[in-house]
């Protein structure tokens, strides 16, 4: 289980590929890759803030009840703060089990706890506002069906 919060960008391809790397004890490897998205088309960047140590725990937490109750082989979390671009990765999610089914189920669900419960604070920076993201009912729901 490896769980990183960091500023510096990531390549999801390399991350995924050193993830599965010579696991033979595994019949699926899942992973989901978010990026910066602007949905109105005048983001700047996203600015995203965390409690050092708080965050990682918190993180780490969760990725271990998720490979205890989908008995994953391995799990690794990645998410990014600081200011980032639309467009670039935030986060990443990959889970390896020995069949498909738990492997996309705990990745659906760490992406869940993600979206809406990591303690991120994130805030969209435009040309002539700013405004930090709030809570969706939509990822609260998703989160209770876990």
């Amino acid at each position: 289980m490896l769980i990183r919060v960091q500023s510096e960008v990531f390549d999801a391809g390399a991350e995924l590929n050193a993830f599965a790397q010579g696991r033979h004890d595994v019949g699926a490897v899942v992973s989901f890759t978010g990026v910066v998205r602007d949905t109105q088309g005048d983001l700047q960047e996203m600015q995203i803030e965390h409690y050092p140590g708080m965050t990682e725990a918190a993180i780490s937490a969760i990725t271990q009840d998720a490979v205890t109750r989908w008995d994953l082989a391995d799990a690794l979390v990645i998410h990014r703060f600081g200011a980032l671009k639309p467009g670039v990765p935030i986060m990443m999610v990959a889970t390896a089990a020995a069949h498909r089914v738990a492997a996309f189920e705990a990745a659906d669900f760490l992406m869940d706890y993600l979206k809406s419960r990591a303690p991120f604070w994130k805030k969209e920076i435009a040309a002539d506002h700013a405004t930090w993201v709030a809570a969706k009912d939509a990822d609260e729901d998703a989160l209770k069906r876990w």
